[in-house]
């Protein structure tokens, strides 16, 4: 059996985008260096030349390093000028290599905003992204960049092209709960579970009437099914309702432009904490048949996207602090944190991220572990 690419030898075929005359370091020495930096706590430009000044006899091992490390003027240049999609593409090439890109059991896909990445000088708006998120796998399988919050809409399309839906289930929040999205979908033979809010009026007062009439009823009817959990942590209790039915015979007229949409759903989460109680009620279209624990289990599993993805890349690589901003810069910043994320998360140890980035920085045992199938 052929052994399998790592992640350097997928980089190694991007091509260049220097001039000849420009390219005093090779391209892979900085593409590899800057993951390897982050992965132990870079934030930035600077931290990666300084990162690589301090490991420069141990990084010999992996990188030609001829003419030194590059300062951190050199690497800002060569990522500013690097189209984000040709990273993105060698990332997910070895993301297949290492069989973490094929069916997926859940993608969740949401959006994240780098709120320091705007510059009012050249009335350049913050960098938007919507991310694809495999909660099986815990990587993250593709990312695309959006002017704004807004334009969710036509990103998550853009996006959707890029990953293997067949056999997969796709969650995404209310701003993707459109037609198109859902027959994109069902066309490439995926699932979806879509939320479900006032951008599609009819439909969502239609949906609330029929579980409002469910819940006053006191039964469960028209096959529709309940599935409930109860957990206990941090102090607090959370009790979560989840209700799944065949789109009912009345609402059907509604659903003729929705290819493959053949439930709806509801999701309601109660929480006491501290002798307060607090509630959130969701409504969701979906492809599956009945199925609340399926369907349950895609609605608690879209959440792993915020709290497994974007927290962690607030909190652990404060990325909302970042201030790189010029040309592509911001944007492959951001692919950088993500593919560290994604490679750091595939050791299973109880550890926190914040942990295993200190420990990656600290112990080059450790970062070895890290880097089987990076260089």
């Amino acid at each position: 059996m052929a052994s399998k690419r790592t992640l350097s030898e997928c980089l190694s075929v991007i091509e260049d985008p220097r001039i000849e005359r420009t390219r005093k370091h090779e391209l892979l020495d900085i593409l590899v260096l800057a993951v390897l930096a982050v992965m132990c706590g870079a934030e930035g430009w600077e931290d990666i030349e300084s990162f690589g000044k301090l490991r420069k006899g141990w990084l010999k091992q992996f990188l030609k390093l001829k003419h030194g490390i590059p300062s951190h003027d050199t690497i800002s240049r060569v990522f500013r000028m690097l189209k984000p999609d040709v990273f993105q593409t060698a990332f997910r090439e070895w993301l297949v290599e290492m069989d973490l890109s094929g069916v997926a059991d859940v993608i969740a896909i949401d959006g994240k905003s780098l709120r320091r990445s705007h510059d009012k000088s050249i009335f350049k708006k913050m960098l938007h992204s919507v991310s694809a998120w495999s909660v099986a796998n815990n990587v993250m399988l593709g990312q695309v960049a959006a002017d704004e919050k807004s334009n969710e809409i036509t990103a998550i399309p853009e996006l959707l092209k890029t990953l293997q839906l067949k056999g997969t289930l796709v969650t995404i929040d209310a701003m993707g709960c459109q037609k198109q999205i859902a027959e994109q979908i069902h066309a490439a033979k995926g699932d979806f579970v879509l939320a479900l809010k006032d951008n599609q009026p009819l439909l969502s007062e239609a949906v609330q009437d029929y579980f409002g009439d469910l819940h006053d009823s006191e039964e469960i009817v028209n096959e529709a099914r309940k599935h409930s959990t109860h957990e206990k942590a941090h102090g607090r209790v959370e009790t979560r309702h989840y209700y799944h039915a065949p789109i009912p015979r009345k609402l059907r007229h509604l659903f003729i432009d929705w290819p493959g949409a053949k439930s709806i759903g509801q999701a309601i989460n109660i929480i006491h904490r501290d002798g307060k109680e607090t509630s959130e009620v969701r409504y969701f279209i979906s492809s599956l048949d009945v199925g609340v624990k399926k369907f349950a289990k895609a609605v608690r599993g879209h959440w792993s996207i915020e709290n497994k993805l974007h927290w962690t890349l607030d909190m652990t690589f404060n990325e909302d602090q970042s201030r790189i901003r010029k040309d592509h810069g911001a944007e492959n910043f951001a692919l950088l944190r993500r593919f560290v994320l994604s490679i750091i998360k595939l050791d299973t140890s109880k550890r926190s991220m914040r942990q295993k980035r200190k420990m990656a920085g600290w112990s080059e045992d450790y970062l070895l572990s890290l880097l089987k199938n990076v260089v």
